[in-house]
């Protein structure tokens, strides 16, 4: 999803990651109703925001040990120390958050949003304050998959047109433009992004 400030693409994936209630409508989940069976649906679902949700007092593996127990998994070391590889933190993963930068910090929230395996990734922005190393993981992750499903918010026209199946424009709290970006160029969506949210197009 791709818009403006104040497009209404936050508030929408707040509102799929049942972190937000709708004001009208229906949504189901993996086959559960919310917000009536929000809990059942989280258990799906794998969310990043600006941010990355994690504890700072505790280190990476303690953080990542805690959401384990919550998602029900059990004794999941060696998931944990994989991902703390996959994001380049095995090395600290005993030291506290608090001492992280910004990126290694969302390179965490990217661990913990993997952690339970979600089929539905729901990530709003999640490469502000990446680090390089953290936006190149990102990027290997959200090649779409058969069966799982990716819905991300973001300001890089670019970006979304190398990721996406599709390209959703919003505007003003609706959905102006729904593109597949196999049938549209790189240049053909940046003008026409820029045509309906009345910006000038890239160059």
């Amino acid at each position: 999803m791709i818009g403006p400030n104040g497009a209404g693409k936050t508030t929408l994936v707040r509102v799929l990651a049942t972190l937000l209630r709708p004001d009208d409508g229906s949504l189901v989940l993996a086959g559960a109703p919310c917000p009536s069976q929000a809990r059942r649906a989280r258990a799906y679902i794998g969310y990043l925001g600006h941010d990355p949700l994690v504890y700072p007092d505790l280190t990476a593996r303690e953080n990542l040990e805690l959401f384990a127990s919550m998602y029900g998994l059990g004794d999941a070391s060696a998931r944990i120390d994989a991902l703390l590889d996959r994001v380049g933190l095995l090395a600290r993963s005993l030291e506290p958050v608090r001492g992280y930068s910004r990126g290694m910090a969302q390179r965490l929230g990217i661990a913990r949003m993997l952690l339970h395996s979600p089929p539905v990734l729901l990530l709003d922005e999640p490469y502000s304050g990446l680090d390089v190393e953290g936006a190149r993981v990102l990027d290997e992750e959200l090649v779409p998959a058969a069966g799982h499903t990716i819905v991300a918010v973001t300001h890089e026209v670019d970006r979304a047109h190398a990721l996406a199946e599709r390209v959703v424009v919003m505007r003003s709290g609706k959905v102006v433009d729904d593109l597949r970006t196999a049938e549209v160029s790189l240049a053909e969506l940046e003008r026409r992004y820029a045509e309906l949210v009345g910006a000038v197009a890239p160059t």
